[in-house]
This record gives structure tokens, C-alpha cells and sequence, in this order.
């Protein structure tokens, strides 16, 4: 007999972590996070290794918005938030994953995808293609750079034409340039006044960091959200590009 139950595993200021324990010979593990401004839960993996798109092709240098990532800084730091997310790289290849992950978002309204990493692998992608498919109730918002390699294009675009699913590519600029494509996008300003008038601009920043009851990142009609830069890591990396412009 097989028994499913949600019990928390582990929390922090900054997240929590929902298992999903299937008790039998053997114990299978769904972890997803929780971050304290987030409206709801996501499934994440180690920032940086599992994202490829982060680097400029030519030089392999990080390209501007993933030098100054959150998620190598404060608590992400801590072992044990860094572990779920070395477990999920791994867990995902399990042959149940996709059903295992569809009957843990059976209650889920709003659903994010990675709030740190990125959908790396293309046998990856079409797993989570399968979770939405299998989820209608649920909102997904997946944001990714994956679009830069053409082998994911197909499937990125199928993911966009489900009606419960927002794939928002994102911008590698942290001053306000955008992606022209048809799908919504997100980019980096470094105040408001860089945004214009095709943006929306998230104001968590002006809400300790916290979603509220803004839901723009789940939809299909808000074309561009930009994000106002923060933290030390972010300030900095707009330092030295000012400072590059100058000279």
C-alpha cells in the first residue's frame, strides 16, 4: 500500500520545504520551496551550475543580470537550502517524477518554476511540459534563458500556447533592454526611471520584497515585467557598467 502525506521538512526565514513522502520499500522525495515574498510554491535547482544561458558564448564570462543573482547570495548560501535543490537535479530523472509532481500540485493555484536555476536539459523540459499539461488548474510561471538554444525553441513555444502557462523569457541586461519576441519577457532596471511605458514594474520592492496580491508574472497580457535592481551584489554590477560607459 501506498500512503501520500505532506509534512514540512525543513524551514528558514526564507523558504520552506514541502515532502512529499511515499511510504513503501523506499521513500521519494518532491521538494519544493517556499520564498517569503513568493505567493506560492516553486521548484528550484543550484543557481549558476544548471544554468548554461547565463553565459556569454564568446568570452564565458556571466552576462550582466546573472552576475549580481540572488540566489548566490544570503540564505540561498546555507547547506540546507543549497540541498533540496543538488536533490532536485538528480530526483527529476526518476520515471514517476512527472506523476509524483502533478499529484503534489493538486491543491496549487500559482506555481513558479526555478527561483533559482534554470530548465538545463531538454528531457527536463519536456517533463515539466508534461506536469502543466496534466495541471490545468494550476498557474505556471516559468522564467528562463533557455530560449538561446534553438533545441528548446519547440517547446518553449508549446508551453506557451497552454492556457495555464506563462513562459516569460528573460533579459540578460540590468538596464532595461528587452527581447523582441512575441512572448512576454522580464528585464532589470536600475531605478524607474529606466522603465517606459511597455513595462510593468514590479513593485515588491516597495513592499519588503513580497508579491502581495499582484499576480503580473502569471499573466499572458502583462508583455514585459521589469524588476527594480536590489541588493549589493545587483548595485554593484550597475556601478561597474556605469563606470565602463564613462571611461
Amino acid at each position: 500500500m501506498i500512503v501520500l502525506s505532506d509534512r514540512p521538512s525543513v524551514e528558514s526565514k526564507a523558504y520552506r520545504i514541502t515532502q512529499l513522502t511515499i511510504t513503501s520499500e523506499y521513500t521519494i522525495m518532491i521538494k519544493l520551496s517556499k520564498a517569503s515574498k513568493m505567493p506560492c510554491r516553486s521548484w528550484s535547482l543550484e543557481a549558476l551550475v544548471t544554468c548554461p544561458a547565463s553565459l556569454e558564448p564568446t568570452t564565458g564570462e556571466l552576462v550582466d543580470a546573472c552576475k549580481g543573482c540572488y540566489a548566490t547570495t544570503g540564505n540561498y548560501r546555507f547547506p540546507n537550502v543549497k540541498a533540496p535543490r543538488a536533490h532536485n537535479k538528480e530526483d527529476w530523472k526518476r520515471d514517476n517524477w512527472v506523476a509524483d509532481m502533478v499529484a503534489e500540485l493538486d491543491n496549487d493555484r500559482y506555481f513558479r518554476w526555478f527561483d533559482s536555476g534554470d530548465m538545463y536539459d531538454i528531457r527536463l523540459a519536456r517533463k515539466m511540459l508534461a506536469v502543466m499539461e496534466q495541471t490545468p488548474h494550476c498557474n505556471h510561471w516559468l522564467p528562463t534563458r533557455m530560449h538561446k538554444f534553438s533545441k528548446f525553441n519547440d517547446i518553449i513555444n508549446i508551453m506557451s500556447r497552454l492556457s495555464n502557462v506563462v513562459v516569460r523569457l528573460s533579459s540578460d541586461s540590468v538596464l532595461g533592454d528587452t527581447i523582441d519576441t512575441e512572448l512576454p519577457t522580464s528585464t532589470i532596471i536600475p531605478t524607474l526611471e529606466y522603465a517606459d511605458s511597455s513595462m510593468f514594474v514590479c513593485y515588491a520592492y516597495e513592499r519588503e520584497g513580497k508579491c502581495g496580491t499582484c499576480r503580473a508574472c502569471w499573466s499572458k497580457e502583462v508583455k514585459t515585467t521589469a524588476y527594480v535592481a536590489h541588493g549589493v551584489s545587483m548595485a554593484k554590477v550597475i556601478r561597474l557598467i556605469d563606470l565602463k560607459e564613462v571611461a
